[in-house]
């Protein structure tokens, strides 16, 4: 099986820092996909089937959440692991994320180290 993430951001530096964060992988075989709004997230999903999708909620087009809720509703696309990453860190976005079916929340800034180390456990990679 192909090890792919989607890294779906609106902002070009959170997308570089969660591309550079997750370089060391590439010596494992894991490809990195980009997205920049939630429109072309949900067709790189369906045309790409990545592993893992780090998804940023307050996007252009469609936001994470409706993205989440598509994918998880999806009988095709149900094994995609999806990782809300986002600045909206109140217990009712945390709520809101559960209920569209996100695997993970987590919250911006985030510790790249920490969010290489979940993306490496989901994917089965072992970092040195």
């Amino acid at each position: 099986m192909s090890k792919t993430v989607l890294i779906v951001d609106d902002e070009p530096h959170i997308r570089l820092l969660l591309e550079q964060t997750l370089d060391q992988l590439d010596s494992h075989g894991v490809e990195i996909l980009t997205a920049t709004n939630g429109g072309d997230a949900l067709q790189s999903i369906k045309d790409d089937r990545p592993s893992i999708v780090l998804l940023d909620v307050m996007m252009p087009v469609m936001n994470g959440f409706e993205v989440c809720r598509a994918v998880k509703s999806d009988a095709s696309l149900k094994g995609t692991y999806i990782v809300l990453l986002t600045a909206k860190g109140q217990e009712l976005d945390r709520a809101t994320g559960a209920e569209v079916g996100a695997d993970l929340y987590l919250t911006k800034p985030f510790d790249p180290d920490d969010v290489l180390a979940r993306v490496a456990k989901v994917l089965g990679v072992e970092l040195e």
